[in-house]
């Protein structure tokens, strides 16, 4: 008996010792778990050299605020401990003569924290001076620009059409797959040490094995065979697109991130027009995928093939075609165009996990407006809201200039669902 109670009295200061040495890791856990995010920037002059002694004002919720400035190196970084809406604000008075702010708007910039731990950083362009524009030249830039987001748009909207033309499913994933290869070429460029020539379209095989090829097989055709109705697996690509938006959130985080080679490039002067040598490179062989992808539509056995799948999937299965193979070759044809389309932004404005979130609006409405399932209405439809979008900001502040995309949306699902060259025997 008074060994039972012997060993009693030791368990019971066993436990009493575990739960004192546990008590304070509990006690600390909360709040180590808590992992601040980072806003911080890197301001440099027109030459990419960079300023010190830069004043940064940050305000945010709860009465926030602080002040920073620029090192040497001209980094600055302020910790945030919570979650908010927070306005940055650049000392232009502190920047050296000759040099300001090439959008004197832009004084000011807007940083969401929706998430700790996932650090911000905050963009001040400077210049060597702000020089008013005129109407005419501001149109004719903007024009220039328009033509250029119409083909992004463009590439990415001939693949949606596509698959919806010969499968019948609205793919809200199709952003994504411009994500991943925005996030393949900048992993291959920058950490890899790949030169973007070969990084560039190295990403685009890729995009087009993983987006293409490999979602098929293993997702979209399983899902055909169980037959799945079409609102079951265009809730499927909603969930999907979500996953992988988060998915690259934690892998490579939500910064906005510039290739190293790329990150800045002297333009070149055409009259009224200003054009980088990146964008030039990369409208060129924009223009020949499109014309490609075109004449193997209208050229090709298998581009005829699915034109037919297109118009009647029963009567082409019967009259010998390979549905799926024909099914297959256009998941990958699509996933090609937007695999690109997400080089494309990348190179020039660089990439972040909520590029195919943005893009899918404007992808969507080119989509619409020239008309589900028609190839030539992509191209169309792509151009218009490009063009829509840019000069829009003739009137409208910047940051509104994707509502118009959304207007537009909304306008033709009203006055002509079918789209500009869709048939009316195309909805429903």
């Amino acid at each position: 008996m008074a060994k039972s109670l012997t060993l009693l009295t030791l368990g019971r200061s066993a436990l009493l010792f575990l739960a004192l040495l546990i008590f304070p890791v509990l006690l600390s856990s909360p709040a180590q778990a808590e992992t601040p995010t980072k806003l911080y920037g890197v301001i440099t002059n027109s030459e990419g050299e960079p300023l010190s002694d830069i004043g940064i004002s940050i305000l945010g919720p709860d009465g926030f605020s602080s002040q920073a400035a620029t090192n040497e190196q001209g980094l600055w970084e302020v910790p945030i401990l919570s979650k908010g809406s927070y306005s940055i604000t650049i000392n232009v008075d502190d920047l050296p003569e000759g040099q300001a702010l090439t959008n004197p708007d832009k004084g000011t910039v807007k940083a969401n924290v929706f998430m700790l731990g996932v650090d911000l950083r905050i963009l001040f362009p400077i210049g060597p001076g702000v020089v008013q524009s005129s109407l005419l030249e501001r149109s004719a830039q903007l024009t220039l620009d328009g033509i250029l987001l119409g083909l992004v748009i463009a590439l990415a909207a001939l693949g949606l059409s596509l698959i919806f033309g010969t499968t019948g499913l609205t793919n809200f994933a199709h952003g994504e797959i411009l994500t991943l290869a925005g996030l393949l070429t900048y992993y291959l460029s920058a950490i890899v040490g790949l030169p973007v020539l070969a990084a560039a379209p190295l990403a685009v095989l890729l995009g087009a094995l993983i987006s293409g090829f490999l979602q098929d097989k293993y997702l979209w055709k399983p899902l055909r065979r169980r037959g799945t109705g079409l609102i079951a697996m265009l809730v499927i690509s909603i969930g999907l697109a979500i996953f992988l938006r988060y998915f690259f959130l934690f892998i490579f985080g939500g910064d906005t991130r510039q290739l190293p080679q790329y990150a800045g490039q002297a333009g070149i002067e055409l009259g009224l027009l200003s054009f980088t040598p990146k964008s030039i490179l990369t409208t060129v062989i924009g223009i020949l995928l499109i014309l490609g992808a075109t004449l193997w539509l209208l050229r090709t056995r298998m581009g005829k093939a699915s034109r037919a799948v297109a118009d009647n999937p029963a009567l082409a299965s019967a009259s010998g075609i390979d549905v799926q193979k024909v099914i297959r070759a256009v998941w990958i044809l699509g996933a090609t165009l937007a695999s690109y389309a997400g080089v494309v932004v990348t190179i020039n404005q660089g990439v972040s996990f909520l590029m195919g979130q943005d893009m899918l609006l404007l992808i969507f409405a080119a989509v619409t407006l020239g008309g589900l399932g028609t190839a030539n209405g992509a191209l169309v439809g792509s151009l218009i809201i490009g063009l829509f979008v840019q000069l829009s900001t003739l009137f409208i502040p910047t940051e509104l200039k994707y509502v118009g995309a959304l207007i537009v949306l909304i306008l033709i699902l009203i006055i002509r669902p079918q789209g500009i060259l869709g048939k009316k025997e195309r909805i429903g």
